[in-house]
């Protein structure tokens, strides 16, 4: 797959490096690095405005603990993972994760009523146009997703896997999506996200609810979302959500191997005019 880069302009603070200072620094050779950023996605560089791919400082550290599992007789596939699924260095927002590498998919402040528009259109496009997806879904409270349960029992009929992340409190069940209980610390818990991966329908809706919203009717809830069908926008999403999941006990080796090995294309502009007439649609019937 091709290398996981961000954006950012010439004049971003902070310590950044080029690959041959990353190199020195970590006595890993420049070759080397190159060819784990385009099989595994790490390290992960962040694109000036130039072009020029640029590491921060922290990734020093990173690389180094890879290193030293890899001497352990650690698979290097398996210390990259390891790494990434450590909480110290985990994402703990898949919003803000895909922010962070993606500077440029600019976030608009949506109604609960719209945000749900978008979902449900997102989620039939899906069901319609994805062969064989990956799925996972955060829905801040378990009576969100009870609502739902029915929709997402139909898309897990067609998914590889799906995982539902909420704040559930009983035990899951047999069949369905998987059921992943968020503690009551975790950031997920304002957030509102769907990730569909598949080489046929890339797609993902995050968002965040923003506060200081007591007494505010429920439809109209304010959230901060973004959306892509962008293939590597989605991937970034996805291995941010697949890292929290490992760090909430999932095995999500499969999906990561999937998007090692990613071949799926961006959206063109029909798929994207049939996703928009459905939200259309959505928000008419809501109207």
């Amino acid at each position: 797959m091709p290398p996981t880069v961000t954006q950012a302009d010439d004049s971003t603070p902070g310590a950044m490096l080029t690959i041959g200072e990353l190199a020195r620094r970590t006595g890993v050779n420049v070759a080397t690095l190159r060819m784990w950023e385009e099989r595994h996605g790490f390290p992960v560089s962040v694109r000036l405005a130039s072009g020029h791919r640029r590491y921060v400082d922290a990734t020093v550290e990173k690389v180094l603990r890879v290193q030293r599992r890899r001497e352990a007789g650690v698979r290097l596939d398996a210390a990259v993972a390891e790494v990434a699924a450590d909480p110290s260095t985990a994402p703990s927002s898949i919003f803000a994760e895909l922010r962070r590498r993606r500077p440029d998919l600019v976030p608009r402040i949506l109604r609960k009523r719209t945000l749900l528009a978008l979902t449900h259109a997102l989620e039939d496009e899906c069901i319609a146009r994805a062969q064989s997806p990956w799925l996972i879904a955060t829905f801040q409270h378990e009576h969100h997703y009870r609502r739902a349960q029915a929709r997402w029992r139909d898309l897990d009929r067609t998914a590889k896997h799906s995982w539902v992340l909420a704040a559930f409190d009983g035990s899951a069940p047999s069949s369905g999506p998987v059921e992943v209980a968020l503690p009551p610390s975790a950031a997920l818990l304002r957030e509102w996200d769907l990730i569909c991966v598949a080489p046929d329908f890339p797609a993902a809706l995050l968002a965040w609810e923003l506060p200081g919203q007591a007494g505010v009717p429920d439809a109209d809830r304010r959230f901060e979302a973004i959306w892509t069908l962008e293939a590597p926008a989605v991937v970034d999403a996805a291995r941010a959500g697949a890292s929290i999941l490992t760090g909430l006990g999932q095995d999500v080796s499969k999906l990561t191997d999937e998007l090692d090995r990613w071949t799926g294309a961006s959206q063109d502009v029909g798929q994207a005019t049939a996703l928009f007439h459905r939200m259309l649609a959505y928000v008419d019937e809501r109207g």
